[in-house]
């Protein structure tokens, strides 16, 4: 296994060491040598921390180990006293105005003496640290660490892929039939062609799904047709040259690898080309890790071949398989998980010989582990390994003992080994900084639905993401997040508008990261026991088996340099005194019922950066809050009984997210003051003054606001401040009360071209006199809008047209008092997968063959009064006819029938719709009904 979070502290100690010797601090300059010198030093030792994390954790040396364990402790050591120091003299605060000047006088006295006291102790502190800095240089001279590591292979001897290669498909159930004739579908289409031109297939898929026996049964069975093959593995440290020999190897075993090496890679690229002229090939290229490399492959493949070759890719990364597919005739092929049925097959057959007939006794425990395995061949070839010896299958307690293993870091067993190191080849190729935010996900219980936004803010809140630049620390974290799911390691959860609103952690994948974490003490689990009893630096409290043995797991380690703690229900009965965790930077309570939990301690964690508290039955927050002056994120949403905050948050000038629930009454006055604010949520505004000060959030990306009741001069406020936040992303509108036309927002407001989502409650509420200006005149300009949830007077076709030109739309919910007759035509709405459209009075809609090509959510409100009398005046055609048929990619439907009709023709037409969805090829689920009443069913929410 790779060395995980090989750095330490590294990431986030080093900027702060460069902050220690500005001016401001003033400190003498015998200690700002001091720090010049561990600066130095610690920047040097940080380099070849890279390098150890790069090896695969087998290949090192142990004294390597041992070092480089040491720097990590001392990293963290040296970063906790930093950050007291740096607290002590930047609190945040200043001496309130007192009318008594002596008592103003001697709270200055006080805070300039505390100061210094803190000055002279970080300056002991600096001086025993490069003690201990220049010991632990010395036995990386002894030990001759940086040597030992340039000496390290960088490549695993043998790949345990290779066995892929050679297996009998038959021990796979799920490739042969219905996956494999997937691809050869895929392959063959355009056959029947005039021009039969190269078509290439990528097969994306995290490692373990099944990606190489797949395509190599593929290959196998339709290589006869071809005049000349290869198939080449590549993995994660190929250079081109290498693969250029491998395919000319392959499509020509006469000429030997010897022969070739003088060769560079465009001579190389010349004999492939040379080759291939004027006959039909076969070529895959398996296991792709490098966008560039393909782009080089790639050349020695032309478009221009035109009888009929194919090029078959295999990566386990999104963005690898996008680029090998940019022809024409390129098309992606996502790996899914074996069914049930097919993972249920494959695990008798492995433990019992047969494919059903599972002793009863082990029904139960083998669909438990089944259901962790989910449906990835690897895991459950792996399991059923491990469960047999010989030829006899294990005791019934050891299949329980696994089952709980599975999730948090399997026992040692030579199979599961084997399967980790081919996991763990995901884990090699990240940079340094995905390790780290990879490894925090074992903070999580196994099938925990992950949080994107919260995950990312708790990245920031320990130092993971660094930027010397203006950008967004979220935004950054974004693309952190984003790229663990284009490399299959984080396995994205979408909302009901398809866009990613959080991730799952598949067990596999969580038993390597977990098994990592463990080994490098980066978070130790209480689940049932404790899995380091060395020093803790992020705790996770995740169930309770045994309480009393929990409680004193807990007692008998030191919790003095905890960053983070998580607790999930129903472990906070285990929380320890808050008042223990004095550097702690995260807190998540989040969803556990805290009750008669003391917090009493909380309010003295001054390194806290993020606070979890959303949905823990809190009513209210204390005025201590205030003190928590480092304060990044604060999460009390969900928690009914919270009216107000206190007037103390206005002073978290560092605070970067505020979330809340909508009915609290108000915010304090002086929100303005938080000018660090990204996002902000719910906030419920009925005073000017909060409107006003809103427009000094200039960071701001994202915020929900209610508005109890919108008058002009609020609402023109409400635009102005809204024209000062040039970096909003997210804006969401809800009016309380009161009927008003927000046509100010429509036409004064000019939104930032990196807008998001603008979702506005448009029931009968909240509308527009017609679509917004910064729509009508120019759509390609909102590039990045993706969700738009509003309602204006009338939708008219036209209206249609130029919603369908915004190019990154994926949700659209739309409300007006009245529509006619409007045709969704085919060149519009491209990315989009949730259309709701409804309207309080009569109309229609049809969807023209080629609409909507990727919706798989479609909401109508309708009437059919239009629809009737133009297909009476067409000869007395199918008066009710949608076209929903035309929708290729749908899976869920919902319609109401508005009163305007009779009941007879409503049930008349509701027939029709149901007739035409049961004769979908997709099978969506629908639900269609007739509303009786003008009673409103919340389906603009």
């Amino acid at each position: 296994m790779a060395m995980s979070m090989a750095t330490g502290a590294m990431g986030s100690l080093l900027p702060k060491l460069a902050e220690l010797l500005m001016e401001e601090y003033k400190l003498k300059e015998s200690v700002k040598e001091g720090v010049r010198s561990l600066e130095i030093e610690m920047k040097s030792m940080q380099a070849a921390l890279r390098k150890v994390g790069e090896v695969p954790r087998d290949q090192l040396d142990e004294q390597v180990k041992i070092w480089a364990g040491e720097v990590r402790e001392l990293s963290f050591n040296m970063e906790d006293a930093v950050d007291k120091f740096l607290v002590r003299v930047d609190d945040g605060s200043e001496p309130a105005a007192n009318p008594k000047k002596l008592k103003r006088l001697t709270k200055t006295m006080v805070a300039l003496f505390t100061k210094g006291k803190a000055r002279h102790e970080i300056a002991d502190a600096i001086k025993s640290i490069n003690k201990k800095v220049q010991e632990v240089a010395d036995r990386r001279a002894r030990y001759n660490v940086d040597n030992i590591i340039a000496s390290v292979p960088t490549v695993t001897p043998i790949d345990p892929r290779l066995g892929a290669l050679y297996k009998d498909v038959t021990d796979l159930v799920g490739i042969t039939g219905t996956r494999d004739q997937e691809i050869i579908e895929l392959l063959s289409e355009g056959d029947d062609m005039s021009k039969k031109n190269l078509k290439i297939i990528s097969v994306v898929g995290f490692g373990g799904l099944g990606k190489t026996t797949l395509v190599k049964t593929v290959y196998d069975k339709i290589k006869g047709d071809f005049d000349c093959r290869a198939f080449v593995p590549v993995g994660r440290n190929a250079n081109a040259k290498e693969v250029f020999m491998d395919i000319l190897h392959e499509l020509d075993p006469e000429k030997g690898k010897g022969q070739l090496t003088m060769l560079n890679e465009k001579q190389l690229i010349d004999k492939i080309q040379l080759h291939l002229e004027n006959k039909r090939y076969l070529v895959v290229i398996d296991d792709i890790w490098d966008g560039n490399l393909w782009t080089v492959i790639n050349l020695a493949f032309s478009n221009d071949n035109t009888l009929g070759s194919r090029l078959i890719t295999t990566t386990r990364k999104v963005g690898v398989a996008e680029l090998c597919c940019t022809s024409p005739n390129g098309s992606i092929y996502q790996m899914k998980p074996l069914s049930v049925d097919d993972s249920k097959h494959l695990f008798y057959r492995r433990l019992f010989s047969h494919e059903s007939g599972c002793p009863l006794e082990f029904e139960e425990v083998s669909m438990d582990i089944l259901k962790k395995c989910g449906g990835v061949p690897l895991a459950i070839i792996t399991i059923a390994s491990s469960l047999s010896s010989g030829q006899q299958v294990k005791p019934k307690v050891e299949w329980h003992a696994l089952l709980e293993s599975i999730g948090r870091g399997l026992t040692e067993d030579p199979s599961v080994e084997e399967m980790l190191r081919i996991l763990s080849f995901s884990y090699y190729d990240l940079p340094s900084y995905l390790k780290t935010c990879l490894l925090y996900l074992s903070m999580f219980p196994e099938d925990h639905e992950i949080m994107k936004d919260q995950l990312i803010w708790m990245w920031i809140a320990e130092s993971f993401i660094q930027c010397e630049t203006t950008h967004s620390l979220f935004e950054i974290g974004e693309n952190y997040f984003n790229e663990l799911v284009n490399r299959s390691l984080l396995q994205p959860v979408y909302d009901e508008s398809g866009i990613v609103h959080a991730c799952h952690v598949h067990d596999s994948v969580l038993d390597l990261i977990c098994l990592l974490s463990r080994e490098e003490n980066f978070v130790s689990v209480l689940s049932g026991s404790m899995s380091s009893q060395a020093n803790v630096r992020r705790l996770s409290i995740q169930k309770i088996n045994k309480e009393e043995d929990q409680t004193t797991a807990l007692e008998s380690v030191s919790m003095l340099q905890v960053r983070s703690i998580a607790t999930f229900e129903p472990a906070i009965g285990l929380m320890p005194r808050l008042s223990s965790f004095v550097v702690l930077r995260v807190l998540n309570l989040s969803t556990c019922a805290l009750g008669d939990h003391n917090l009493q301690g909380l309010w003295s964690l001054v390194h806290l950066r993020y606070l979890g508290l959303f949905d823990t039955g809190l009513c209210e927050l204390p005025e201590e809050a205030g003190k928590l002056q480092f304060l990044q994120v604060l999460d009390v949403s969900g928690n009914h009984g919270m009216k107000k905050l206190p007037s103390s948050v206005t002073t978290l000038r560092r605070l970067m997210c505020l979330l809340y629930r909508k009915n609290c009454n108000r915010l304090p006055d002086g929100i303005g003051n938080l000018t660090a604010m990204e996002e902000l949520s719910s906030i419920h505004i009925d005073s000017l003054s909060i409107v006003k000060e809103m427009g000094n959030m200039k960071r701001l990306r994202k915020f929900k606001i209610l508005f109890e009741h919108l008058s002009l001069e609020l609402e023109e406020a409400f635009v102005k401040s809204l024209g000062e936040m040039s970096n909003v992303q997210s804006v969401t509108i809800i009016i309380g009360a009161g009927f008003r036309m927000m046509d100010l927002l429509g036409e004064k407001w000019v939104p930032p071209q990196g807008l998001r989502e603008l979702k506005s409650r448009c029931d009968r509420v909240c509308r527009f006199s017609r679509l917004p200006a910064w729509i009508r005149e120019n759509p390609l300009q909102m590039s990045q809008l993706s969700r738009l949830h509003i309602g204006f007077k009338e939708v008219q076709q036209v209206d249609l047209g130029l919603l369908g030109r915004l190019p990154a739309l994926h949700s659209l919910v739309l409300q007006s008092l009245r529509h006619g007759s409007l045709l969704v035509e085919a060149d519009g709405f491209r990315c989009l997968t949730q259309f709701v459209l409804g309207a309080d009075s009569p109309g229609q809609v049809v969807f023209q063959p080629g609409a909507l090509p990727k919706a798989e959510y479609v909401e109508l409100r309708t009437g059919l009064l239009v629809a009737k009398e133009e297909a009476a005046g067409n000869n007395g055609g199918d008066w009710f006819d949608t076209g929903i048929r035309n929708l290729p990619s749908l899976q869920s439907v919902r319609v109401v029938f508005c009163t305007s009709l009779l009941r007879q023709e409503a049930e008349k037409a509701k027939s029709a719709l149901e007739t035409a969805l049961r004769a979908h090829p997709n099978s969506p689920d629908y639900y269609v009904f007739v509303e009786d009443d003008d009673t409103d069913d919340g389906m603009w929410e």
